[in-house]
Protein backbone atom coordinates (compact mmCIF):
# COMPACT_ATOMS: atom_id res chain seq x y z
CA UNK A 1 0.00 0.00 0.00
CA UNK A 2 1.49 3.28 -0.97
CA UNK A 3 2.11 6.21 1.38
CA UNK A 4 -0.91 8.47 -0.02
CA UNK A 5 -3.61 5.47 0.29
CA UNK A 6 -2.30 4.65 3.71
CA UNK A 7 -3.31 8.21 4.18
CA UNK A 8 -6.35 8.25 3.03
CA UNK A 9 -7.17 4.97 4.79
CA UNK A 10 -6.15 6.74 8.47
CA UNK A 11 -8.47 9.51 7.14
CA UNK A 12 -11.10 7.36 6.27
CA UNK A 13 -10.91 5.91 9.49
CA UNK A 14 -11.01 8.89 11.28
CA UNK A 15 -13.77 10.37 10.18
CA UNK A 16 -15.55 7.15 10.50
CA UNK A 17 -14.77 7.29 14.30
CA UNK A 18 -15.41 10.88 14.60
CA UNK A 19 -19.06 10.49 13.36
CA UNK A 20 -19.55 7.80 15.61
CA UNK A 21 -18.54 8.99 18.91
CA UNK A 22 -21.09 12.44 17.34
CA UNK A 23 -23.70 9.98 16.97
CA UNK A 24 -23.15 8.29 21.05
CA UNK A 25 -23.16 11.67 21.92
CA UNK A 26 -26.10 13.03 20.40
CA UNK A 27 -27.98 9.71 21.23
CA UNK A 28 -27.37 10.18 24.77
CA UNK A 29 -28.08 13.77 24.77
CA UNK A 30 -31.47 12.60 23.18
CA UNK A 31 -31.96 10.30 26.17
CA UNK A 32 -31.14 12.56 28.49
CA UNK A 33 -33.69 15.29 27.09
CA UNK A 34 -36.69 12.31 27.02
CA UNK A 35 -38.30 12.15 30.29
CA UNK A 36 -37.77 8.91 31.86
CA UNK A 37 -39.94 5.89 32.12
CA UNK A 38 -40.88 3.96 34.80
CA UNK A 39 -40.12 6.61 37.63
CA UNK A 40 -42.47 8.63 39.71
CA UNK A 41 -43.71 12.13 38.25
CA UNK A 42 -42.14 14.18 39.78
CA UNK A 43 -42.94 18.21 40.00
CA UNK A 44 -41.01 21.80 41.56
CA UNK A 45 -43.00 23.54 44.02
CA UNK A 46 -43.23 24.31 47.46
CA UNK A 47 -43.40 21.34 50.20
CA UNK A 48 -44.89 22.26 53.74
CA UNK A 49 -45.61 20.61 56.73
CA UNK A 50 -48.17 22.30 57.85
CA UNK A 51 -50.87 20.33 59.34
CA UNK A 52 -54.88 19.80 58.57
CA UNK A 53 -53.43 19.36 54.55
CA UNK A 54 -52.94 15.44 54.80
CA UNK A 55 -50.22 14.61 52.98
CA UNK A 56 -47.44 12.47 52.79
CA UNK A 57 -44.31 13.16 53.10
CA UNK A 58 -40.86 10.76 52.21
CA UNK A 59 -37.70 11.23 50.73
CA UNK A 60 -36.66 10.17 46.84
CA UNK A 61 -34.55 7.14 47.22
CA UNK A 62 -32.49 5.38 44.30
CA UNK A 63 -30.68 6.87 41.94
CA UNK A 64 -31.31 10.27 40.43
CA UNK A 65 -31.60 13.92 40.93
CA UNK A 66 -34.16 13.49 43.18
CA UNK A 67 -32.20 10.92 45.65
CA UNK A 68 -32.68 11.98 49.47
CA UNK A 69 -34.99 15.07 48.85
CA UNK A 70 -37.96 15.59 50.35
CA UNK A 71 -41.22 14.98 48.44
CA UNK A 72 -44.87 15.06 49.23
CA UNK A 73 -47.81 13.76 47.66
CA UNK A 74 -51.79 13.62 48.64
CA UNK A 75 -52.42 11.19 51.33
CA UNK A 76 -54.99 9.72 49.09
CA UNK A 77 -53.18 9.27 46.28
CA UNK A 78 -49.49 8.19 47.32
CA UNK A 79 -48.36 6.80 43.90
CA UNK A 80 -49.24 10.58 42.40
CA UNK A 81 -47.09 12.96 40.81
CA UNK A 82 -44.82 14.32 43.57
CA UNK A 83 -44.20 17.32 44.71
CA UNK A 84 -40.44 17.91 45.30
CA UNK A 85 -38.14 20.26 47.26
CA UNK A 86 -34.46 21.21 47.90
CA UNK A 87 -34.28 20.17 50.98
CA UNK A 88 -31.91 16.52 51.07
CA UNK A 89 -31.78 14.01 53.78
CA UNK A 90 -30.47 10.63 55.10
CA UNK A 91 -33.46 10.19 57.48
CA UNK A 92 -36.89 13.00 58.25
CA UNK A 93 -39.93 12.45 60.32
CA UNK A 94 -42.18 15.38 60.80
CA UNK A 95 -45.12 16.28 62.92
CA UNK A 96 -47.12 20.03 63.26
CA UNK A 97 -45.23 22.03 62.08
CA UNK A 98 -41.81 21.09 62.79
CA UNK A 99 -38.96 18.35 61.06
CA UNK A 100 -35.75 16.99 61.59
CA UNK A 101 -33.40 15.91 58.65
CA UNK A 102 -30.87 13.77 59.44
CA UNK A 103 -27.70 14.71 57.05
CA UNK A 104 -24.35 12.29 56.26
CA UNK A 105 -21.18 13.24 54.85
CA UNK A 106 -19.27 11.01 52.82
CA UNK A 107 -16.30 9.21 54.34
CA UNK A 108 -15.92 7.92 57.33
CA UNK A 109 -15.11 11.01 59.51
CA UNK A 110 -18.31 12.28 59.42
CA UNK A 111 -17.54 15.53 60.73
CA UNK A 112 -20.16 17.45 58.85
CA UNK A 113 -23.05 14.79 60.27
CA UNK A 114 -25.90 17.11 61.15
CA UNK A 115 -29.22 17.14 62.61
CA UNK A 116 -31.35 19.65 61.29
CA UNK A 117 -34.53 21.50 62.22
CA UNK A 118 -36.46 22.67 59.81
CA UNK A 119 -39.90 24.90 60.41
CA UNK A 120 -43.46 23.90 58.60
CA UNK A 121 -42.01 25.99 55.09
CA UNK A 122 -38.49 23.84 55.17
CA UNK A 123 -36.53 26.90 56.69
CA UNK A 124 -33.58 25.72 59.07
CA UNK A 125 -33.72 26.81 62.83
CA UNK A 126 -30.95 25.54 64.31
CA UNK A 127 -28.43 22.17 63.30
CA UNK A 128 -27.01 19.77 65.85
CA UNK A 129 -23.75 17.92 65.30
CA UNK A 130 -24.07 14.26 64.97
CA UNK A 131 -21.95 11.93 66.61
CA UNK A 132 -22.28 9.05 63.77
CA UNK A 133 -24.25 7.88 60.61
CA UNK A 134 -28.43 9.05 60.94
CA UNK A 135 -30.28 5.82 61.52
CA UNK A 136 -33.74 6.78 63.08
CA UNK A 137 -35.35 10.34 63.39
CA UNK A 138 -38.90 11.58 65.02
CA UNK A 139 -40.93 14.32 66.15
CA UNK A 140 -43.42 13.77 68.53
CA UNK A 141 -47.47 14.62 67.66
CA UNK A 142 -47.13 18.30 68.97
CA UNK A 143 -43.99 19.19 67.24
CA UNK A 144 -42.37 20.22 70.55
CA UNK A 145 -39.51 17.39 70.69
CA UNK A 146 -37.12 15.56 67.76
CA UNK A 147 -35.22 12.46 68.45
CA UNK A 148 -32.73 10.74 65.99
CA UNK A 149 -30.43 7.81 67.02
CA UNK A 150 -27.04 7.26 64.73
CA UNK A 151 -24.76 4.58 64.57
CA UNK A 152 -21.27 5.48 66.30
CA UNK A 153 -19.76 1.96 64.80
CA UNK A 154 -21.11 -0.37 63.22
CA UNK A 155 -23.69 0.02 60.60
CA UNK A 156 -27.05 -1.96 60.90
CA UNK A 157 -28.71 -3.44 63.92
CA UNK A 158 -27.81 -6.91 62.42
CA UNK A 159 -24.08 -6.70 62.67
CA UNK A 160 -22.33 -8.56 65.59
CA UNK A 161 -20.92 -5.14 66.81
CA UNK A 162 -22.26 -1.94 67.07
CA UNK A 163 -23.17 0.90 69.13
CA UNK A 164 -25.35 3.79 68.96
CA UNK A 165 -26.25 7.45 70.22
CA UNK A 166 -29.80 8.47 70.72
CA UNK A 167 -30.64 12.56 71.38
CA UNK A 168 -33.68 13.86 72.11
CA UNK A 169 -34.67 17.44 71.72
CA UNK A 170 -37.06 20.08 73.04
CA UNK A 171 -37.45 22.67 70.03
CA UNK A 172 -38.71 24.97 72.62
CA UNK A 173 -36.41 25.26 75.24
CA UNK A 174 -33.18 24.02 73.03
CA UNK A 175 -32.34 21.35 75.67
CA UNK A 176 -30.72 18.77 74.35
CA UNK A 177 -30.24 15.30 76.34
CA UNK A 178 -27.69 14.25 73.78
CA UNK A 179 -27.22 10.79 74.75
CA UNK A 180 -29.92 8.96 76.61
CA UNK A 181 -27.58 6.10 78.13
CA UNK A 182 -27.14 9.06 80.83
CA UNK A 183 -31.12 8.25 81.58
CA UNK A 184 -31.59 6.19 84.87
CA UNK A 185 -32.63 2.72 83.89
CA UNK A 186 -35.34 0.67 86.01
CA UNK A 187 -34.94 -3.39 84.77
CA UNK A 188 -37.25 -5.77 86.39
CA UNK A 189 -38.18 -3.28 89.35
CA UNK A 190 -34.49 -2.44 90.00
CA UNK A 191 -31.84 -0.03 88.98
CA UNK A 192 -29.89 -0.87 86.17
CA UNK A 193 -26.61 0.05 84.78
CA UNK A 194 -24.11 -1.70 82.26
CA UNK A 195 -21.13 -0.59 80.00
CA UNK A 196 -22.68 -1.92 77.25
CA UNK A 197 -26.30 -0.14 77.23
CA UNK A 198 -27.66 1.13 74.00
CA UNK A 199 -30.75 2.84 72.94
CA UNK A 200 -32.52 3.17 69.27
CA UNK A 201 -35.69 3.90 67.81
CA UNK A 202 -37.23 7.06 70.06
CA UNK A 203 -41.39 7.10 69.53
CA UNK A 204 -42.96 9.85 71.39
CA UNK A 205 -47.16 10.42 73.15
CA UNK A 206 -49.08 13.35 72.82
CA UNK A 207 -48.51 14.73 76.71
CA UNK A 208 -44.66 15.91 75.80
CA UNK A 209 -43.24 13.94 78.33
CA UNK A 210 -43.86 10.31 77.50
CA UNK A 211 -41.88 8.21 75.34
CA UNK A 212 -41.02 4.34 74.07
CA UNK A 213 -37.77 3.11 73.05
CA UNK A 214 -34.98 -0.18 72.52
CA UNK A 215 -32.50 -0.43 75.09
CA UNK A 216 -29.98 -3.24 74.15
CA UNK A 217 -27.83 -4.80 76.99
CA UNK A 218 -26.05 -7.92 77.88
CA UNK A 219 -27.40 -9.41 74.30
CA UNK A 220 -30.93 -8.86 74.66
CA UNK A 221 -33.25 -5.80 73.63
CA UNK A 222 -35.88 -4.69 75.68
CA UNK A 223 -38.93 -2.19 74.96
CA UNK A 224 -38.59 0.56 77.86
CA UNK A 225 -41.66 3.90 78.61
CA UNK A 226 -39.41 6.85 79.25
CA UNK A 227 -40.34 10.24 80.92
CA UNK A 228 -38.13 12.97 79.27
CA UNK A 229 -38.82 15.51 82.37
CA UNK A 230 -37.34 12.68 84.89
CA UNK A 231 -34.59 11.55 82.18
CA UNK A 232 -35.76 7.49 83.50
CA UNK A 233 -37.07 4.66 81.63
CA UNK A 234 -38.38 1.22 82.60
CA UNK A 235 -38.44 -2.05 80.81
CA UNK A 236 -41.80 -3.15 79.54
CA UNK A 237 -41.36 -6.26 77.36
CA UNK A 238 -38.02 -8.35 75.53
CA UNK A 239 -37.32 -8.31 71.75
CA UNK A 240 -38.54 -5.36 70.71
CA UNK A 241 -36.60 -2.76 68.44
CA UNK A 242 -37.82 -0.12 66.31
CA UNK A 243 -40.74 1.22 68.26
CA UNK A 244 -43.82 3.63 66.76
CA UNK A 245 -46.45 4.29 68.85
CA UNK A 246 -50.18 4.29 67.40
CA UNK A 247 -52.42 7.69 67.48
CA UNK A 248 -54.39 6.23 69.47
CA UNK A 249 -51.64 5.32 72.16
CA UNK A 250 -52.82 1.73 72.54
CA UNK A 251 -50.42 -0.21 70.70
CA UNK A 252 -46.82 -0.26 69.41
CA UNK A 253 -45.59 -1.68 66.31
CA UNK A 254 -42.56 -2.90 66.09
CA UNK A 255 -39.84 -5.38 64.30
CA UNK A 256 -39.42 -8.64 66.39
CA UNK A 257 -35.88 -10.58 65.46
CA UNK A 258 -37.00 -14.16 64.53
CA UNK A 259 -34.14 -15.99 64.13
CA UNK A 260 -31.33 -15.54 66.77
CA UNK A 261 -28.26 -13.86 65.32
CA UNK A 262 -29.32 -13.18 62.20
CA UNK A 263 -30.53 -9.91 60.55
CA UNK A 264 -34.28 -11.11 59.98
CA UNK A 265 -37.36 -9.38 61.49
CA UNK A 266 -40.88 -9.69 61.63
CA UNK A 267 -43.32 -6.71 62.14
CA UNK A 268 -45.45 -7.25 64.67
CA UNK A 269 -47.74 -5.12 67.13
CA UNK A 270 -48.44 -5.17 71.12
CA UNK A 271 -50.96 -3.99 73.00
CA UNK A 272 -49.57 -1.83 75.91
CA UNK A 273 -52.34 -2.85 78.50
CA UNK A 274 -51.57 -6.61 78.19
CA UNK A 275 -48.28 -6.91 76.52
CA UNK A 276 -49.80 -8.98 74.25
CA UNK A 277 -48.66 -8.67 70.49
CA UNK A 278 -49.25 -10.55 67.02
CA UNK A 279 -47.60 -10.85 63.64
CA UNK A 280 -48.73 -8.90 60.71
CA UNK A 281 -49.29 -10.18 57.48
CA UNK A 282 -45.68 -8.61 56.23
CA UNK A 283 -43.16 -11.91 55.97
CA UNK A 284 -40.25 -10.66 54.72
CA UNK A 285 -37.70 -9.24 57.28
CA UNK A 286 -38.30 -5.25 57.50
CA UNK A 287 -35.47 -3.64 58.76
CA UNK A 288 -37.25 0.08 59.63
CA UNK A 289 -39.26 1.87 61.66
CA UNK A 290 -42.94 1.68 60.78
CA UNK A 291 -45.07 4.70 60.54
CA UNK A 292 -48.82 4.69 61.05
CA UNK A 293 -50.70 6.22 58.42
CA UNK A 294 -53.49 5.79 60.79
CA UNK A 295 -54.95 3.88 63.44
CA UNK A 296 -55.22 0.59 61.18
CA UNK A 297 -52.36 0.84 58.97
CA UNK A 298 -48.33 1.21 59.00
CA UNK A 299 -45.99 2.05 56.40
CA UNK A 300 -42.44 0.53 55.63
CA UNK A 301 -39.43 0.76 53.89
CA UNK A 302 -38.39 -2.64 52.04
CA UNK A 303 -35.39 -2.63 49.76
CA UNK A 304 -36.38 -2.37 45.88
CA UNK A 305 -36.50 -5.38 43.85
CA UNK A 306 -33.35 -5.50 41.61
CA UNK A 307 -31.53 -2.23 43.31
CA UNK A 308 -29.58 -2.29 46.34
CA UNK A 309 -29.48 1.36 46.76
CA UNK A 310 -33.65 1.89 46.35
CA UNK A 311 -36.25 1.88 49.42
CA UNK A 312 -39.74 1.28 48.48
CA UNK A 313 -43.14 1.99 50.49
CA UNK A 314 -45.07 -0.74 51.37
CA UNK A 315 -48.40 -1.04 54.09
CA UNK A 316 -49.86 -3.82 55.76
CA UNK A 317 -53.16 -3.96 58.15
CA UNK A 318 -51.77 -3.11 61.50
CA UNK A 319 -54.36 -5.97 63.05
CA UNK A 320 -52.76 -9.17 61.43
CA UNK A 321 -54.95 -9.43 58.56
CA UNK A 322 -54.84 -8.74 54.70
CA UNK A 323 -51.76 -8.59 52.62
CA UNK A 324 -48.57 -6.45 51.89
CA UNK A 325 -49.03 -3.66 49.37
CA UNK A 326 -46.43 -1.28 47.56
CA UNK A 327 -47.45 2.29 48.58
CA UNK A 328 -45.33 4.18 46.38
CA UNK A 329 -41.48 3.11 44.95
CA UNK A 330 -38.02 5.01 44.94
CA UNK A 331 -39.16 6.18 49.13
CA UNK A 332 -38.51 5.88 52.48
CA UNK A 333 -38.71 7.90 55.99
CA UNK A 334 -42.89 8.71 55.48
CA UNK A 335 -44.80 10.81 57.80
CA UNK A 336 -48.53 11.37 57.34
CA UNK A 337 -49.43 15.11 58.06
CA UNK A 338 -52.91 14.78 58.52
Amino acid sequence: MTRSRRLLVLAVAVLLLGGAGATLVLRAAARADRPQTGGPQTSAGPVTLTAGRDTLTFLGSGQGPHRGALASVPADAPAGTRTVSDLTCQRFHAAAGTGVCLRSSPGALAQDNKAVIVDAALRQVRSFPLAGTPSRARVSPSGRFAAWTVFVSGESYGAAFFSTRTAILDTRTWKLDANLEEFAISMDGRDYRAQDVNFWGVTFAKDDDTFYATLATAGETHLVKGSVSRRSVTTLAKNVECPSLSPDETRIAYKKRVRAGASLWREHVMDLGTLRDHALAERRSVDDQAAWLDDGTLAYGLPGDGAADRTDLWTVPADGSGTPRLLTSGASSPARLG
